[in-house]
């Protein structure tokens, strides 16, 4: 069987808050407790299907305790043996509690009236936000476990309730019999543990046979498939999206617990079920307004901060790292990239002057202790090898390892093509192709799958659509599939593909089909082969610098990313500059100065130095990064500016030193810049004293070494003023 019942353990679930410790005369505070905690279960919703008579059958329980301990709390005087009883009954319903708010965490927005006993106390659960719903799916599969889980505290609920001495206290016969009727309940339900013959039980054996016919590359009936899906309420495609989703953050909360990898990679293949039978059952969505492609987060599940993700696998970090440019990656996605042949940084594009990765515990602590306040576990460095280094690039267990996923993944996209191929209305292919979308940004399985399945030269035909939507989405999608290292050949090879990225590209229908564009030229430059090729067509470069100049803020930073891939390149810096890219870093530099200064760099270090000499007040703009950007900006601003004075002389020198303060915001950058800024200030106020000295910037490079007191004697000569207490240059490491 593809996924048996023994992959599926009981859930780890909360543990619940200790028992408070009572002494002899905290009888009103033990009784107060109770009856707060019998209360706050009453409240939780029941399920409306799965698991609806436990559920039911405990918040019953917990409503009628809610009376007795109202009637004992206008008592004054409690045998030991009540005592005892009472305490135990404390721990065990704050077990109830926590079963019940896991279980109930599936809400079905139509279970109002499937329960005549839901009463006013029955009102949707406030306490369990929509985000934590857990997955339908899921929950049936685990349905014995928890079915087990419910019998177990019933049988304890029993014994507590046999042994209390309740003739030894003064209640009233109403309570008596109350507690006698609880007994009975009970009892009745010792030998209901998991009947084998529910209605629920047949479900679940049917979903895994399904699984296992997937498994052995069986296509699964419809009807049967209809049948299992509708019997769980996912009746139409916003059910199962919202059913996906669901299984999507249930994956990523056990991918986080050492010990539940398995049930984290098994999960895959409900996902890949779910996301086969929307297609079949239901037909290719409707395209929302705007789907997000795969590159940037899809959705903050979680809420993550931005800086707690990978820029590379956009997923909560566990073991960040920092590279030689001053980026912090996740280690298993930065080594992933640096040992498939990469060089350079994947944020920034520079290169990487060495492969050393230093831990950041800093940032490590800080995401330890958001995910301890959002009551996530973190797996800490080193906890669990295997687990992490099977992880995905997208930060799922791989189909891969799993048969079951990869085969659900192959029936859908090959149901898609089909139905593409088939297809002569343009709303309809526009349904499919947005399926696709959506499934390439999933994981690289899915990727794969696509592509694979010949789906580029079917994607090419819509590159040209009239229809916006169409277009976007079928530009998106290829964006999506390029992701995958092995795809990129294939968008490189496939007749007609490239060429259709850059028409859109030059003259798409909207400026989101533009930038999908530029993002996919950034995508392909990945590959230095590649960057080299399109560094060449001209097209290209005129369009990603028109972009730039003209495109809203997230199409320009798409362009100016593809650009700096390009700028490093020198062939490709003699046509960014006919296209007058220094003009266009020039206008954009104040809305993107990280993008538009390592641009600079690039197009510096690569024979630009002219152009962007000749560009009217250029180096006034980068000393203003230097005094006002974000960290990495003033490093590529102070690099940017080293390579201008050391080849443009003592004229681009002087510029410099004429501006206002520059030498105050270099010392900054020295004290409290990166690693790599501190080095390049320390360079550029050395060029700066030297220039003030009277000495050419070639004598600097037959000099070995240049002392501190050299800068200080030199600083009256043009009027330069040190700052007081300011670090030598030597102690900077030069």
């Amino acid at each position: 069987m593809a996924v048996s019942p023994d992959v599926f353990p009981p859930r780890k679930r909360r543990q619940p808050a200790p028992p408070p410790s009572f002494c002899s005369s905290d009888e009103k505070l033990l009784l107060q407790s109770l009856l707060l905690v019998s209360q706050e279960i009453c409240s939780l919703r029941p399920l409306g299907f799965l698991l609806k008579r436990n559920t039911s059958s405990i918040i019953r329980k917990s409503r009628l305790l809610s009376i007795v301990f109202e009637e004992l709390l206008r008592l004054t005087v409690f045998p030991p043996a009540a005592l005892v009883c009472l305490e135990e009954l404390y721990i065990l319903l704050t077990r109830i509690k926590a079963l019940v708010e896991d279980s109930t965490s599936t809400i079905n927005d139509d279970d109002d009236d499937d329960d005549d006993d839901d009463d006013d106390h029955h009102h949707h659960n406030k306490n369990i936000p929509a985000s934590s719903s857990s997955s339908k799916m899921w929950l049936l599969l685990q349905h014995e476990s928890i079915s087990n889980s419910f019998h177990d505290l019933n049988l304890n609920l029993f014994t507590i309730l046999d042994i209390f001495p309740s003739q030894e206290l003064d209640l009233c016969q109403d309570v008596r019999e109350l507690l006698a009727l609880l007994r009975k309940h009970c009892f009745a339900e010792k030998g209901r543990a998991y009947p084998a013959d529910s209605p629920d039980a047949h479900l679940r054996i049917q979903l895994l046979d399904m699984l296992d016919s997937i498994h052995r590359e069986i296509i699964p009936d419809p009807s049967h498939l209809a049948h299992i899906f509708r019997s769980l309420g996912l009746a139409d495609s916003t059910s199962c999206r919202d059913e996906i989703d669901s299984l999507q953050r249930q994956h990523h909360l056990l991918q986080l617990q050492a010990d539940r990898a398995k049930s984290a990679a098994d999960i895959t293949a409900l996902i890949g079920l779910v996301r086969y039978a929307k297609c079949v059952l239901y037909g290719a969505s409707a395209t929302p307004g705007r789907s997000p492609r795969a590159t940037p987060p899809a959705h903050d599940d979680l809420n993550i901060p931005p800086d707690f993700r990978c820029p590379i696998s956009l997923d909560l970090m566990r073991d960040p790292v920092v590279v030689s440019t001053g980026q912090t990656y996740d280690r298993t996605s930065i080594v992933a990239w640096m040992e498939s042949g990469h060089n350079t940084c994947p944020k920034t594009g520079q290169s990487l002057t060495h492969a050393e990765l230093i831990p950041n515990r800093a940032l490590q602590n800080l995401i330890a202790a958001w995910c301890r306040e959002q009551r996530i576990p973190f797996l800490p460095t080193g906890a669990n090898p295997n687990e992490s280094s099977s992880s995905s690039s997208c930060g799922g267990a791989p189909a891969a390892l799993n048969k079951t996923a990869l085969e659900a993944t192959k029936m859908t996209v090959t149901f898609l093509l089909s139905e593409l191929t088939a297809s002569q209305a343009v709303e309809m292919a526009n349904r499919v192709v947005h399926e696709l979308r959506i499934l390439a940004k999933a994981d690289s399985d899915s990727r794969a799958c696509i592509a694979e399945a010949g789906a580029l030269p079917l994607l090419l035909k819509f590159l040209g659509s009239e229809q916006p939507s169409l277009q976007v989405n079928a530009v998106t999608t290829i964006l999506n599939l390029s992701i995958l290292e092995a795809n990129k050949t294939r968008i490189m090879e496939t007749e007609g593909v490239l060429n259709g990225v850059i028409e859109v590209l030059r003259s798409g229908a909207t400026w989101e089909a533009k930038g999908n564009a530029a993002a996919t030229i950034f995508s392909l430059t990945g590959v230095h082969a590649y960057r080299k090729r399109l560094g060449r067509k001209a097209r290209v470069v005129k369009a990603l610098v028109d972009l730039a100049r003209d495109g809203p803020g997230g199409c320009k930073r798409d362009a100016m990313v593809a650009i700096l891939n390009l700028a490093w390149d020198r062939e490709a810096v003699g046509k960014l500059i006919e296209a007058r890219v220094v003009d266009v870093v020039r206008v954009v530099m104040g809305e993107l100065p990280e993008e538009a200064v390592t641009v600079l760099e690039a197009v510096v270090r690569r024979g630009g130095l002219t152009a962007v000499a000749a560009a009217y007040h250029v180096v006034e703009q980068l000393a203003g990064v230097l005094r006002e950007g974000s960290d990495t900006a003033r490093e590529s601003a102070a690099a940017t500016l080293v390579n201008m004075c050391r080849k443009g002389g003592s004229e681009m020198v002087g510029a410099l030193a004429a501006v206002a303060g520059v030498e105050r915001v270099i010392w900054e950058v020295m004290g409290m810049g990166t690693g790599r800024g501190r080095r390049k200030a320390a360079t550029l106020l050395r060029i700066l004293r030297r220039w003030a000295a009277g000495l050419d910037e070639a004598d600097e490079t037959s000099s070995t070494s240049y002392s501190a007191v050299n800068i200080s004697t030199s600083s009256s000569t043009r009027g330069i003023v040190l700052p007081a207490n300011s670090p030598t240059v030597e102690s900077l490491g030069q």
